[in-house]
């Protein structure tokens, strides 16, 4: 593996973003929004367990 600048590396996936359009960012995107969305209504929901002892 060689060594390349960050800025190399960032320079080329800037490209590569442009040459496939932004599907990707996007779908990346929607995956953390359910993510959160689902992480959130879990720990909301979770204060409302009633404990029956």
């Amino acid at each position: 593996m060689e060594h390349r600048p960050a800025a190399a590396r960032l320079t080329e996936a800037a490209a590569a973003v442009q040459q496939h359009g932004s599907g990707n960012l996007l779908r990346i995107v929607i995956v953390v929004m359910i993510l959160g969305c689902v992480l959130t209504a879990w720990f909301l929901l979770r204060g409302y367990k009633q404990k029956d002892d």
